[in-house]
Order: C-alpha cells, then structure tokens, then sequence
C-alpha cells in the first residue's frame, strides 16, 4: 500500500489521516509517502501508483489512467520539438479508455476506495459543474456506494455513466456552480452526509498527480513546462505535489516543471488575482462553466499561489474565441475531438510559443483533460441519468432529503 503520514503543508504538524484542513492555521493537508522512489506496480490504470495514493485496495474496474504520447500534428503546427501530450478519455488508438472522457476520472476512484477503507456508511455528497459529477457517479455505481450529486440544471445533460446507475441522486440547482457548492455544504452539515473534501482531499489531488508521473515514466524526465486548464486550480496543485515527488526521487531531474494555468475570460478569479488586473464582469455565457470557481484554494498554504510561486508559474486569461480556435487546431492536428475545457489550455500555449515563454526544443507536456465523447459514444451505451430535484435554496433539499430517508 501507499505508506504516509499526512502533514500540514504550511506548519507541517502531523494530522490524521483524513484530515481535510489544519485546526492551527488553515491549511492544506499533504500526503508524504514512505516511498521516495517511484516504484510502478503491476495494477492497472492509476492504480500501478499505488505507493503515492492515500489508499490500501483498488477499484476494480474503475481508474483508468491518462496516457502520454510525443505529438506530431499539433507540434508541427506549433513549431514545438519536445510537446508531449497528456490525454485523459476515451481514444482506443492511442489505448486511452477512460469512460467518463475526463480527467475527474483519476479524483474519483481513490476517494471513493479511501471512503470505502473508512468503513463510513454515510453517503458522500459531490458538487459539481459536471465532469467530477460524472467520474464520481461512474465509481459509485460500480462499488454501489450512496451518493448525492449536486448541479446546476444546466449541467444535469453531462450526468451519465457507461454501467447501470447505482444509488446516486442528482439535484439540479437552479442556479451556478457556487450555488451548488453552498447547497450541497448545507447538506454535508448533517449527520449521514460526508463531503468529498475538494482540493483539501489528497485523495483527490493524488489521483489527479498521476497525470505527471505517467508522463514522467513515458518521458524519462520531467518537463520544463506544464499547461492546463483549471477552474479551481487543484490540478495545478497536483501537477505540483507529483512533480516534487519526482523531484525527490532523483531520477527525473532536478527542477520543477513551470506551470502555465489557464483559465477562461472573463470568469477567471485566479487570473486576476495572480496577474493583479481589474476583474471583468461576470459572464453568465462562457465556453466552458466547468472552468468557474468562485472560490479556489488560491492564498491558502498549499494552494494554487504557492505553486505558481514555487515553479515560477504563469497564468493566461483566454477568451471564448481563442479557444474555439484552439480546439479546432488540436481536432484537425491530432484526430480527435476533445472537451471544452483542454481546448483553453491548448490557447495559452499558443499565447506561450507567440510570446516566446517556451522554446522550440523546450520539453512541454501539455494536458488535454479530457476528449474522445464522441468515439465513445459510437462504440459504447451510456446511461442518461435523471434528475430528482431541482432546488433553489438548501432547506428545499433538506425537505426533500428527509422524505426520502
């Protein structure tokens, strides 16, 4: 198993196991793993990294990993010599078979195996603009694990799965993503109900680092630098955390990767705060809501400033054109079709080569978080699943809930 002890990323006081924030200063709690060097294991998917991951079992079934590959297409577009590509879906050719299509897919399955070797019975509750509620449903209808997904109506038509749906109920929020966010903290307030824990939950975080310890392995090295898309930056600080394992290991090299976040205008809050600018006024039209958060973990130790700080980070505001541009770039270089969300990490590179911040032979890993729909959707059934309410306010789920109880 993973052997750690979990500290406190700022004071580093040792806390318990499944703590999800520091009592003496806030902050995020940290995995350390017993095991300093990367050591694969002969397990499928994500859990082949199973000695940095907060968990005992696995998931079977669940937790494909992201692959990696050297790109052609779009590094000739790009001029690039060293671009490698991070896809998390659902792309048989290059053997990426994610069936939720989404990098949310590495967050679910050891959380829900960490919640599993709790012995908690209580039902995890999971907010969401749509991808993580997607991932999150998938694991739970295979363990047969309680779960509650709250949404906003407008992103219920994303919720499906590839197996027949277990004990999940979906509550439409008619409101955004931190509407739902608040209604379903409302909800964890109450006995029998557990938050899934965000970017606080290292089960979460590590799932997600497994992005840059694959690369790392298909790669031989770490990359001079890292592009993603985020919304509330915790892939960043995954992309952070791994890469410091890997640091330590001593044999991927001995700097951290750069992270480039990018995030979609004008509805970018890390933007802004990292680069200083003048907020622009909320939209209620963007090119992907998944990227909204009102809230990051941005100035708390551990969090989304301390990494961009610690890599010498950048963070690229892009606009709904940009990315339109960029995903279409991507589709017709690399062969197929991709989410919304990858498509504004794919236009800060491009602001990135245009702006000279990366060389043509720099070691560039990119990550397209999630892609291949369409593929799967030819090849295989999926589940729609229903809404069992649409809400506006907390107490009418509360009301809802213990109706059903």
């Amino acid at each position: 198993m993973g052997d750690y002890v979990v500290r406190c990323a700022g004071c580093m006081s040792k806390l318990p196991l499944h703590a999800l924030t520091c009592p003496l200063d806030g902050s995020l709690p940290r995995a350390e793993y017993s095991s300093v060097q990367l050591k694969p294991r002969a397990l499928p998917g994500i859990w082949k990294f199973h000695d940095w991951l907060p968990v005992t079992g696995i998931i079977e079934g669940a937790g494909e990993g992201s692959v990696t590959y050297k790109s052609t297409g779009l590094a000739a577009a790009l001029d690039l010599d060293n671009l490698y590509i991070s896809f998390s879906g659902y792309w048989p050719e290059r053997n990426a078979r994610m069936r939720t299509c989404s990098f949310k897919g590495l967050e679910a399955p050891p959380t829900m195996q960490r919640k599993r070797e709790m012995d908690d019975k209580s039902t995890m509750v999971v907010a969401s603009a749509g991808n993580t509620a997607r991932a999150f449903a998938e694991v739970a209808s295979i363990t047969g694990q309680k779960l509650v997904l709250v949404v906003p109506e407008s992103a219920i038509s994303r919720l499906w799965v590839t197996v027949e749906p277990g004990p999940v109920i979906v509550v439409g929020v008619d409101g955004d993503y931190y509407q739902a966010i608040e209604i379903a903290d409302r909800l964890t307030s109450c006995p029998g109900y557990l938050p899934e824990g965000g970017a606080r939950n290292i089960a979460r975080r590590d799932g997600m680092g497994t992005v840059m310890l694959q690369a790392a392995l298909a790669m031989r090295c770490l990359p001079h630098h890292y592009f993603q898309a985020v919304g509330s930056g915790t892939g960043g600080i995954s992309a952070w955390e791994a890469a410091m394992r890997l640091v330590g290991d001593g044999r991927f090299g001995r700097n951290l990767p750069r992270l480039h976040l990018a995030q979609n205008l004008p509805n970018a809050p890390i933007y802004y705060a990292w680069t200083g600018k003048e907020p622009g006024p909320v939209s209620q039209v963007m090119y992907d809501d998944v990227l909204f958060n009102r809230r990051p973990p941005y100035s708390v130790a551990g969090g989304v400033k301390d990494a961009l700080e610690a890599t010498d980070g950048r963070v690229y505001g892009v606009t709904d054109w940009e990315a339109a541009m960029a995903k279409a770039l991507y589709e017709e270089s690399e062969g197929i079709d991709i989410l919304n969300a990858p498509a504004v990490a794919i236009a800060a590179l491009v602001q990135a080569v245009e702006s000279r911040l990366v060389s043509k032979d720099d070691i560039i890993l990119l990550n397209i978080t999630g892609g291949g729909v369409a593929r799967l959707k030819e090849e295989m059934d999926i589940v729609a699943l229903k809404c069992d309410i649409v809400v506006s306010d907390p107490e009418e789920l509360m009301n809802f809930m213990e109706g059903r109880a």
